[in-house]
């Protein structure tokens, strides 16, 4: 345990930070189970609402730090791309 009193306050900083990256992350998976399992039904409606919801989660969750912004354009793209092979099926 640290004995300065700015490393206490960076342990604060630290646990703060950790549990907002956390909670963020946690809505993320959410959201990307969510379309998941809306292609697992092929119900392109409820797909196609759901991948507008995760790519902006995954936006907001880059402009907040949480994941890096290639990430989560990466994320969106391979998103994109199940969306449209639904689409091709269909």
């Amino acid at each position: 345990m640290a004995n300065i009193k700015s490393a206490k306050k960076r342990i604060q900083v630290i646990n703060k930070k950790t549990a907002t990256n956390r909670r963020i992350k946690g809505h993320l998976k959410d959201v990307l189970k969510n379309f998941d399992n809306a292609l697992a039904e092929e119900d392109l409606e409820k797909a196609e609402e759901t991948f507008r919801l995760a790519e902006k989660e995954l936006m907001q969750a880059a402009a907040k730090g949480t994941i890096s912004k290639n990430a989560a354009s990466r994320k969106t793209s391979r998103l994109a791309g199940r969306l449209n092979n639904l689409k091709a099926a269909k």
